[in-house]
């Protein structure tokens, strides 16, 4: 028997399904029905069960209150064309997980209990997964100490949670972006590539800022002398200057992202140039005098392709071009939905269908 068929399930008495209006579901707005908890104690971890979503018992001395070892991720599912489950990148997203929990002295999650319970969590709640274009069911796996003591310590005790929620798009138009020339988000040696809660916690009060000035998020940048771009707030950020794809390398301060990554490997095979490398701010403003940058965007699990209508630089808004069809973010976007939905060969091995 695998752990998949063997996880037990609770199921409620009472969903909560008919409370959603699956037309304007936002982001993160409803949270389905059940969840997957596993506890760490003993230096293993338990067996996990699902069980209606609802409060947990949780002590105010548990350690992640105290000294930040949270870590989680952001996946989606989507029903396919042939009306099967895909849960997309499950490897990767799996890979990027444990590097996180061990930036953070946090235990392991295995390929068998991260896979199996995304498995039975999505098929447990699978009514609550979105039909309409452009919507999917977003899964949060979570993994927080729970152990109670104030003694500032690597924790004994972990939870690792999944939840799951019925999501529309994350940026519902073009987005307006500021350089952040202040503040920062992660400095090289840190922990930007880790996916922890203490990266966004910090990223609040300066995009707070950017939004009480009418921008809807910030692009960060590098914390010795603020002049290359890292990435944004929800995002990995990609531009199209002279028809190539260019976009931040990554470093120790800058995300992984699995959206980042689908995009460049789709980019590859469609024949355009692709380019990883330092982008400083003044070649990002030259781009713009000169009429050099075509397109820019976001890649994100949450955001997906993101259009970027507005780019602000040291005070001076710099527009971008309306979206074409014929561009190269449409292309990409298509093609990537062609293969989550079925419509195109998934010759990347990255669905991972549940039937």
């Amino acid at each position: 028997m695998t752990l998949t068929t063997s996880i037990p399930v609770k199921k409620t008495t009472q969903s909560r399904i008919s409370t959603v209006d699956f037309k304007n579901l936002g982001f993160g707005n409803y949270i389905s029905d059940h969840m997957l908890v596993a506890k760490y104690d003993n230096g293993a971890w338990q067996e996990p069960q699902i069980i209606p979503y609802g409060d947990l018992m949780l002590s105010p001395a548990m350690l992640s209150l105290h000294y930040g070892q949270a870590v989680f991720e952001g996946m989606k599912a989507f029903y396919m064309n042939d009306g099967a489950i895909n849960i997309f990148r499950v490897e990767r997203h799996h890979k990027r997980l444990n590097k996180s929990l061990a930036r953070m002295c946090m235990p392991a999650i295995s390929e068998d209990l991260f896979t199996a319970g995304l498995e039975a969590i999505v098929k447990t709640d699978a009514a609550w997964i979105p039909k309409d274009d452009g919507s999917s069911l977003y899964l949060r796996p979570v993994v927080f100490a729970s152990e109670a003591k104030l003694g500032v310590k690597v924790a004994d005790q972990y939870l690792f949670v999944i939840l799951t929620s019925p999501v529309g798009p994350y940026f519902s138009k073009p987005v307006r972006l500021k350089v952040e020339l202040e503040y920062v988000r992660a400095a090289e040696g840190g922990t930007g590539f880790a996916k922890c809660a203490g990266n966004y916690g910090g990223a609040f009060y300066p995009t707070q800022q950017a939004r009480e000035q009418g921008f809807d998020q910030v692009i960060w940048t590098d914390a010795k002398e603020h002049k290359y771009i890292d990435e944004s707030g929800a995002m990995n950020i990609m531009f199209v200057i002279d028809n190539k794809l260019v976009t931040p390398a990554l470093s120790s301060s800058i995300l992984d992202g699995v959206t980042r990554n689908t995009l460049i490997t789709l980019a590859k095979d469609m024949g355009v140039t692709v380019e990883e490398r330092k982008i400083s701010i003044d070649e990002i403003e030259k781009a713009f005098q000169q009429k050099t940058i075509t397109e820019a965007f976001g890649a994100g699990t949450a955001a997906v392709v993101s259009p970027i209508a507005t780019i602000n630089i040291h005070g001076i808004d710099y527009q971008l071009p309306e979206v074409k069809a014929d561009g190269f973010q449409l292309a990409v976007k298509k093609k990537l939905q062609d293969i989550r939905s079925g419509a195109a060969p998934d010759t990347y091995n990255w669905n991972h269908i549940i039937r």
